[in-house]
């Protein structure tokens, strides 16, 4: 396990201790979580926008319209900041100075290459359904046509300038706070999936698949 940053603005200053530079604990959040939030400095200001993703080997792909600012800016060569969390828990303590929340977040910095190759661009779209949800581009879906790729702005963003961030574990008291007669502790979070619903114009006679039936989101590590 790599325990150094890859580069400067990698490394974690605040609670180092939390810092993970291990490749494989950056994927395994990264295929985990579902919304990457992608910050650029645009005219000055700062922009985070929230948006979907995958991860194909070491690089993240990040898509929208070609008329989005921000796939602009991307195409244009701007540097971007990427994170993305996977909240795991409320971390109640005896003061309020020290609630916390149990995480794990990967930090991305570096600047995308735009994906222009079609064939490229169809690989890349299917990462990134089967991110959100495996199975689904071998059950008969339409492939893409000309106009929806023209229309598309695919980036790859490397990892190479990654890191991770993880808290675990009860609150961390003043020792003098331990004495107080409040609750402390954990409240665990986890995503539940509910009952799919289906499309009121569904053709009749389709069922809902297994991947969808047996659908979850949990972690790998």
């Amino acid at each position: 396990m790599s325990d150094s940053a890859p580069s400067q603005r990698t490394k974690v200053k605040r609670a180092a201790q939390r810092a993970i530079y291990d490749k494989h604990h950056v994927y395994t959040i990264l295929d985990e979580g579902l919304v990457a939030h992608v910050g650029i400095v645009q005219d000055g200001l700062p922009v985070v926008i929230p948006m979907g993703y995958a991860r194909m080997g070491n690089d993240l792909l990040l898509h929208g319209s070609i008329s989005s600012r921000l796939m602009k800016a991307m195409k244009a060569g701007t540097d971007v900041c990427v994170t993305v969390t996977v909240l795991d828990g409320l971390v109640l303590a005896r003061s309020p100075f020290h609630h916390s929340m149990n995480y794990r977040s990967v930090v991305a910095f570096g600047r995308p290459q735009v994906i222009s190759d079609p064939q490229e661009k169809d690989a890349a779209l299917e990462a990134l359904v089967e991110h959100i949800i495996p199975g689904r581009s071998a059950d008969g879906v339409r492939p893409n046509n000309k106009s929806e790729l023209t229309s598309t702005v695919i980036v790859s963003l490397s990892l190479d300038e990654a890191s991770a961030k993880v808290r675990t574990g009860p609150p961390k008291d003043d020792k003098e706070d331990y004495d107080l007669d409040v609750w402390a502790g954990e409240i665990p979070l986890q995503q539940t999936v509910g009952k799919p619903l289906d499309d009121p114009q569904l053709k009749s006679g389709v069922s809902v698949p297994d991947y969808v039936i047996e659908y979850t989101r949990h972690s790998t590590t």
